[in-house]
C-alpha cells in the first residue's frame, strides 16, 4: 500500500499531500536456552500432541528453520543410510539424532491427509488437504503457537545456540540463512568466530548436531 500511494502522489493521481504512517515491524524476543530445551523435551515425549506439530516444532527448535520452508520439505530431503539419518536444508545435510530421526520416521510413514484419492503419492513431508500442495505455513505457525513453539522466537533461539557453537558461515550453509544474517546474529549472540576463514567447507564438522538433542 504505501508503494502504490507514493506512485499515485508521484504520477499526481491523488493530492500529494497525503501523509504515510511509518511500518511499525514488532519482533517477538527469542526464547530463553532454557525455553527452547524445555520445548524440545515437550515435543519429543508428549504423545498427546499431534505428530506433525511435534515434528514441525522440532524442526524450528534445533535447525531454525521457517515453517514457510519446513512445509516446502520433502520425503526426499530425509536421507537414510543404515542407522544414519541425515536432513537436507542446506549442504551439507544435517545429521539428525537418533530420538528425533526416529520421531521423524514414524511421521513420515503415517502422514496425515494421504488417504484422499488425488494424494496417496504425496512427497511433501506435511502434506495439505490441497491435492498436491503442502501443508500452509500461516496454518502451521498458529498450531505451533497453540501448543507453545512460537516460530520467529523459537527459531530465533535457536539460530543463537548454533552460533555460540559454529562459525556463522558454516551455519549459513547447513541450515539455509543468509550469511549475513547468521553474522549479525553471531555478534548479538556473543560468537567469537571472527577468525574463521571463509570459503568452501564441503563437511559438517564431524560428529557435529544442532545443541539440545540428547534424550531427554
Amino acid at each position: 500500500m504505501r508503494a502504490f500511494l507514493n506512485w499515485a502522489m508521484q504520477s499526481r493521481h491523488c493530492r500529494r499531500s497525503l501523509s504515510i504512517p511509518a511500518m511499525k515491524v514488532s519482533r517477538r524476543t527469542a526464547l530463553s536456552e532454557d525455553e527452547r530445551l524445555d520445548a524440545l523435551g515437550r515435543l519429543l515425549t508428549d504423545t498427546e500432541m499431534p505428530m506433525r506439530l511435534r515434528v514441525a516444532g522440532v524442526i524450528v527448535l534445533l535447525y531454525a528453520q521457517p515453517v514457510s520452508c519446513i512445509v516446502r520439505l520433502t520425503v526426499d530431503d530425509v536421507i537414510r543410510g543404515g542407522d544414519t539419518v541425515l536432513l537436507r536444508l542446506g549442504e551439507p545435510a544435517s545429521p539428525v539424532p537418533a530420538p528425533v530421526a526416529a520421531l521423524l520416521l514414524e511421521h513420515i510413514a503415517n502422514r496425515d491427509n494421504m488417504t484422499a484419492a488425488t494424494n496417496p503419492a504425496s512427497r511433501w513431508v506435511f502434506p495439505g488437504r490441497r491435492a498436491g500442495q503442502p501443508a500452509r505455513p500461516d496454518h502451521l505457525c498458529v498450531l505451533l503457537n497453540e501448543v507453545g513453539v512460537p516460530s520467529a522466537a523459537g527459531r530465533g533461539a535457536a539460530i543463537r545456540q548454533q552460533l555460540l557453537e559454529l562459525p556463522a558461515p558454516v551455519v549459513a550453509d547447513a541450515l539455509g540463512p543468509q550469511a549475513k544474517t547468521t553474522t549479525r546474529l553471531r555478534n548479538e549472540a556473543g560468537g567469537t568466530w571472527s577468525r574463521y576463514a571463509l570459503g568452501d567447507h564441503a563437511t559438517s564438522p564431524g560428529g557435529w548436531v544442532p545443541r539440545g538433542t540428547g534424550d531427554r
